[in-house]
C-alpha cells in the first residue's frame, strides 16, 4: 500500500518573534553578570559588588534596583532614564559627592530613593527633576551643609524626608517650597543652631516633625506657627534647652508631644496649656523634680504621661485631677518614695503604671496600689518596697490579700516640741514661733494666720523649711493667734500660739518712720516744690502788708513836718540863795519838744 506523506508546516519569521516576546522574561533583556536578578521578581540586586559605575544592560521592566555598598562616585544626567518602570532605587553607602541636575530624569514611576551614607555636600535646585511620583527620600549620613531655595521644588508627591546626620548649618527659607504633600520630616544630628521656622512654614501638610540631637538653646515663640496640621512633635536630646517659651507652641494642635533628654527643670505648663487635644505627653529624662496639683488640668484629653528617668521626688495630691481620660503613667526610675491615691481623679480607670526603680516606702499610702495590683499593668518589672526594713526588696505582687500585722501601716502625726506659746514683740521688731511633729510618714508643718489663711514660704510673714514661723518688721495688725498644724496621711495635730505687739511711740521732736503707718493714724505729709512755693507766698503776703502799712504811716508823718508845732517854751527861775527879796536871780528860757 502506498503511503501518503503530509506536506511539512512552515512558520513565518514574525510568528517566531512573537513567540519569543510572549515567553516569561522575554522583555527583561539580559541581567548584568555582576548582579542577581533571580532572587526577587523584577528586582536587580547589585549590592556590595565593588562597582564604580552603574552596570549596563539593566532590564527595562526593573522595579527595584539595589546598588548600595559600592564605589559609585557620581551620577550623570539621564544615566537611568531608560528605567521608566523603576519604583525603588537604593544608592546608599557609596561615594557619591555630586548629583548633576537631571540625574534622575525619566524615572517618573520612582517612589523610594535612598541616598544615605554618601558624600553629598550641597543640594541645589534641579537635582531631583523628573521624580514627580517620589514619596520617600532618605539623605541621612551625608556631608550636606545647606539646602538652597527650591532644592526640593519638583517633589510635589514627597511624603517622607529624612535628612539627619549631616553637617547642615543653614536651611534657606524657600528650601522646602513645593513639598505640598510632605507629612513627615526628620532633622537630627546636624549643626543647626536654631529652628528653621521660615522653611518649615512652607510645609502645610506636615503631620510628624522630629528634631533630634540638636544644639539649640531655645524654641522661640511662634517658631512653628505655620504648621497647623502638625500632630506629632518630637524634641530629643537638646542639652541646652532649659525651658520652653510660653508662646513656643502657639499655632499648633498636637496630639502627641515628646520633649525628652533635655534640661527642663519643671513641666512647661504655660507652653502647654492651650493644647486641649493633646493625648500623649513624654517628658522623660529631664531633671523635673515635682508634679504640682491641678496644673495639668487644661489638657483635658490627656491619656498618657511619661516621665521616666527624671528626678521626681513628689507627685502632689490632685496632680492629675481634671484628666478624665487619663489611663497611663510612666514614672519609672525616679526618686519617688510614695504615690498617693489622691493624685488621680479615678484610680480605678488607671490601666498602666510604670513605677519600678523608685525607693518606695510601703506604708498605708500604698494600700490602694496593693488593692489594684492584680489588674494594673506594671510592665516587665513591678514596683518593689525600699522600706521599711522588714519588707525591703519585696515586690508588690508578692504580698497576700491578708496582710500580717505591722505591714502597710502609718503613725498619725503629733506635735513633738514647740517654742513659747505666748510671744511679745515690739512694733518693727522680729518674732519667731517654732513647731515640729513626729509621725510615719514624716508629717508636714503648716501655719495659719489669725484670719484663717494659710501662710506661704515667701513674704514678710513666712514659714521656713524646718517649720518655723518667722515674722519680720512686726506690725500692730500682726497681733493675734497663730495655729501650727502638723499632718500626714494618718492624721493631724494642732497647736495655738499668740503674738502680742507693743506699740512704740516716736520720741518728741523727731519724725516717725515714714514707711510705717498705723490704722486710724494719718500718715506723714510730704511737700513737693509746688507746695513749698504756695507756703512761701501765703507767709510773705502778711509780711508785705505790715511793711507797707508802716511805710504809709511814716509817709503821712513826714508830710506834716515844719507846719505843726509839737513843742512848748517856758521860763525857769532858780530860787534865791538868801532871804533878800530884792536881790536878782538867774532866769533860764527852755523849749520842750
Amino acid at each position: 500500500m502506498d503511503a501518503t506523506t503530509a506536506p511539512k508546516q512552515i512558520w513565518p519569521p514574525w510568528c517566531l518573534l512573537l513567540f519569543l516576546l510572549l515567553l516569561p522574561g522575554g522583555s527583561r533583556g539580559s541581567c548584568p553578570a555582576v548582579c542577581d536578578c533571580a532572587s526577587q521578581p523584577r528586582a536587580v540586586l547589585c549590592a556590595h559588588r565593588r562597582l564604580e559605575a552603574v552596570p549596563g544592560g539593566l532590564p527595562l521592566d526593573t522595579e527595584l534596583l539595589d546598588l548600595s555598598g559600592n564605589r559609585l562616585w557620581g551620577l550623570q544626567r539621564g544615566m537611568l532614564s531608560r528605567l521608566g518602570l523603576l519604583q525603588e532605587l537604593d544608592l546608599s553607602h557609596n561615594q557619591l559627592s555630586t548629583l548633576e541636575p537631571g540625574a534622575f530624569l525619566g524615572l517618573q514611576s520612582l517612589l523610594t530613593l535612598r541616598l544615605q551614607g554618601n558624600r553629598l555636600r550641597i543640594v541645589g535646585p534641579g537635582v531631583f527633576s523628573g521624580l514627580s511620583a517620589l514619596t520617600l527620600l532618605d539623605l541621612r549620613l551625608n556631608q550636606i551643609v545647606l539646602f538652597l531655595d527650591g532644592a526640593f521644588g519638583e517633589l510635589g508627591s514627597l511624603q517622607q524626608l529624612e535628612v539627619g546626620d549631616n553637617h547642615l548649618v543653614f536651611v534657606a527659607p524657600g528650601a522646602f517650597a513645593g513639598l505640598a504633600k510632605l507629612s513627615s520630616l526628620t532633622l537630627e544630628r546636624c549643626n543647626l543652631s536654631m529652628v528653621p521656622g521660615l522653611a518649615l512654614a512652607r510645609l502645610p501638610a506636615l503631620v510628624v516633625l522630629r528634631l533630634r540631637e540638636l544644639d539649640i538653646e531655645r524654641l522661640p515663640a511662634g517658631a512653628l506657627r505655620g504648621l497647623g496640621q502638625l500632630k506629632e512633635l518630637e524634641i530629643h536630646h537638646w542639652p541646652s534647652l532649659e525651658a520652653l517659651d510660653p508662646g513656643s507652641l502657639i499655632g499648633l494642635n498636637l496630639s502627641s508631644l515628646a520633649i525628652t533628654r533635655c534640661n527642663l527643670s519643671s513641666v512647661p505648663f504655660q507652653a502647654l496649656h492651650h493644647l486641649s487635644f493633646l493625648r500623649v505627653l513624654d517628658l522623660s529624662q529631664n531633671p523635673i523634680s515635682a508634679i504640682p496639683a491641678r496644673r495639668l488640668s487644661p489638657l483635658v484629653r490627656l491619656q498618657e504621661l511619661r516621665l521616666s528617668g527624671a528626678c521626681l521626688t513628689s507627685i502632689e495630691a490632685h496632680a492629675f485631677h481634671g484628666l478624665t481620660a487619663f489611663h497611663l503613667l510612666d514614672v519609672a526610675d525616679n526618686a519617688l518614695q510614695t504615690l498617693e491615691e489622691t493624685a488621680f481623679p479615678s484610680p480605678d480607670k488607671l490601666v498602666t503604671l510604670r513605677l519600678s526603680g523608685n525607693p518606695l516606702t510601703c506604708d498605708c499610702r500604698l494600700l490602694w496600689l496593693l488593692r489594684l495590683r492584680s489588674r494594673l499593668d506594671f510592665g516587665t518589672s513591678p514596683p518593689a518596697c525600699a522600706g521599711p526594713q522588714h519588707v525591703q526588696g519585696k515586690s508588690l505582687r508578692e504580698f497576700s490579700d491578708i496582710l500580717p500585722p505591722g505591714h502597710f501601716t502609718c503613725k498619725p502625726a503629733l506635735i513633738q516640741k514647740s517654742g513659747p506659746r505666748w510671744v511679745i514683740a515690739e512694733e518693727g521688731g522680729h518674732a519667731v514661733f517654732s513647731c515640729s511633729g513626729d509621725g510615719d510618714p514624716a508629717p508636714t508643718v503648716s501655719w495659719m494666720r489669725p484670719q484663717g489663711a494659710w501662710l506661704g514660704r515667701a513674704g514678710r510673714v513666712r514659714v521656713l523649711e524646718d517649720g518655723t514661723l518667722e515674722i519680720r518688721s512686726v506690725q500692730l495688725q500682726d497681733r493675734g493667734a497663730y495655729v501650727c498644724v502638723v499632718s500626714n496621711v494618718a492624721g493631724n495635730d494642732s497647736l495655738r500660739t499668740w503674738l502680742e505687739v507693743i506699740q512704740v511711740e516716736p520720741p518728741n521732736g523727731t519724725l516717725s518712720d515714714p514707711n510705717i503707718t498705723m490704722p486710724g493714724i494719718p500718715g506723714p505729709f510730704f511737700l513737693d516744690s509746688r507746695g513749698v512755693a504756695m507756703v512761701l507766698v501765703v507767709g510773705f503776703l502778711p509780711f508785705l502788708t505790715s511793711v507797707t502799712l508802716c511805710f504809709g504811716l511814716i509817709a503821712l508823718w513826714s508830710k506834716g513836718k515844719g507846719r505843726v508845732k509839737h513843742h512848748m517854751t517856758f521860763d525857769f527861775v532858780a530860787p534865791r540863795s538868801s532871804g533878800d527879796k530884792n536881790s536878782g536871780g538867774n532866769r533860764v528860757t527852755a523849749k520842750l519838744f
